[in-house]
């Protein structure tokens, strides 16, 4: 994740919204560890953020992150597939309020949380960018992305950020970023 964001430019045009599955009693360095890393502003979600280009927003411990039309939104519901927060969560309001403005990313992940949430963005009309298993870490993740959404771009990390500079650079709406990993 950190290498995604420090190839990314200072002044990335879209919002990113990522959510890394972490214990709930973690503590809330990961927003500084990432900061330390990108030109980006990073920040961890606090409940009704506006949507801003050029954020990183991190899920916090313990909440799942939903999108709302121009902000965010936190919520304590049950855990899917025992995360919480949840990529499927995340992408599923994602798809629901931006539609085809919406660009759903998979990493490094050892669970299949966000599979069913990118083939609801790819419905809706976004785009889905997985990482190549042969490149991540932990390839369970996106080979459960892949298998759930096999037409996805299937992208090295560095072929990933030059991707989303592509896009969100295309037409002239702003393209809703989301970026998940584990």
């Amino acid at each position: 994740m950190t290498a995604l964001f420090a190839a990314l430019p200072q002044d990335f045009p879209i919002p990113i919204v990522t959510v890394q599955h972490r214990s709930k009693d973690s503590d809330r360095l990961l927003p500084q560890l990432l900061q330390d890393k990108t030109g980006l502003t990073v920040c961890e979600v606090e409940d009704k953020d506006a949507l801003e280009a050029g954020k990183v927003y991190v899920a916090p411990a313990n909440y799942h992150v939903m999108i709302e039309r121009g902000y965010l939104s936190l919520t304590t519901e049950e855990p899917v597939r025992f995360s919480r927060p949840s990529i499927d969560v995340l992408f599923d309001s994602a798809a629901d309020t931006y539609g085809p403005d919406t660009i759903g990313v998979i990493l490094t992940g050892a669970n299949e949380d966000g599979s069913r949430g990118l083939a609801n963005i790819v419905r809706r009309g976004g785009r889905a960018l997985v990482q190549d298993p042969k490149s991540a870490e932990i390839p369970v993740m996106p080979e459960a992305a892949l298998r759930a959404v096999p037409a996805a771009e299937k992208l090295t990390l560095d072929a990933m950020a030059r991707r989303l500079i592509e896009l969100s650079r295309e037409g002239s709406k702003p393209r809703l970023g989301r970026k998940t990993a584990v």
